[in-house]
């Protein structure tokens, strides 16, 4: 699993490239975690379009940082999900929690709105 960050305004982009199986669910955490601290961001955006697999350790993963960055009231969504993922992600309830755009440019301007009301 490799991971490329980019850093939008207040807003943290994860793009992950791979499978997020059990064996890489871990150090993804790592990486991301690290990234939010040391970028200092309000937002994080996963980008999936490269994903091609996720088995319940990547919505594990994805769980994770919805809770530590809700902790800070900080915002996260998803963008750009196969349907297979997307579907996974869904029926684990992901989506009741996270918002699901299809573009990164849409999801920052949504993630923006949320902070001004």
């Amino acid at each position: 699993m490799e991971i490329i960050f980019d850093v939008i305004k207040n807003t943290l982009v994860a793009e992950l490239f791979g499978e997020l199986d059990h064996h890489a669910a871990e150090k993804a955490r790592d990486k991301i975690d690290e990234a939010v601290d040391n970028y200092g961001v309000q937002n994080l955006i996963f980008d999936f379009t490269n994903v091609s697999f996720m088995d319940s350790s990547g919505i594990g993963m994805v769980l994770g940082r919805y809770r530590k960055m809700n902790e800070t009231e900080k915002k996260i969504a998803i963008v750009s999900c196969s349907k297979a993922i997307r579907n996974i992600l869904n029926m684990a309830g992901v989506f009741s929690l996270m918002d699901y755009y299809n573009t990164k440019e849409e999801a920052i301007a949504g993630l923006d709105r949320k902070e001004v009301s």
